[in-house]
């Protein structure tokens, strides 16, 4: 039998400064079984820096054509594709031709630099792409935040965000690659 995702709830409290967004955002997200804690707030970072009233999750794991979050318009094309992660060049390719712009987060230990020397050549083809790199200490230090119910707060200014709970806050300085 296979395993379920496990339904998790966040309750998003989010004040971008340099981008004028400011709102509270109630989501249901769902962890797949092969995802662990640190790609879900990864993944969660990657929806509250990019957000906006269209933006959704998509299946991502379950689906190898769908990216971590997207927007798409009424006619359902892709307006933003948002990935994380260390993708091959062909997903790369993939994103930046069925999207109007994909945005990119990269993290992990010791994995990110050698990812973007391999790739670097490939992304800068894309006009459409942008590459973030985000910083394992953070990320891993996001974990502390993980519950199946959250109720985190967001703050987003001059490029960095602090990210908190009622007992833990992260500062994240995402590296922009391109």
């Amino acid at each position: 039998m296979a395993l379920k995702s496990t339904i998790l709830k966040a309750h998003l409290n989010i004040s971008d400064m340099d981008r004028h967004v400011y709102t509270d955002k109630s989501l249901t997200i769902a962890q797949h079984p092969s995802e662990n804690e640190q790609r879900l707030m990864v993944r969660l970072l990657a929806y509250i820096l990019q957000y906006n009233e269209e933006l959704s999750f998509t299946k991502g794991l379950c689906v190898d054509d769908e990216p971590a979050a997207w927007q798409k318009n009424l006619t359902d094309d892709i307006e933003l594709w948002i990935d994380i992660g260390l993708p091959d060049e062909k997903r790369l390719k993939k994103a930046a031709v069925k999207a109007k712009q994909v945005v990119l987060y990269t993290y992990g230990e010791n994995t990110q630099e050698i990812w973007w020397k391999k790739n670097q050549s490939a992304a800068n083809q894309y006009n459409n792409l942008t590459v973030f790199s985000l910083p394992f200490s953070a990320t891993s230090q996001m974990t502390e935040l993980f519950a199946r119910s959250m109720d985190l707060t967001a703050t987003i200014q001059d490029g960095e965000i602090w990210l908190s709970n009622a007992e833990h806050s992260v500062q994240i300085t995402p590296q922009r690659l391109k």
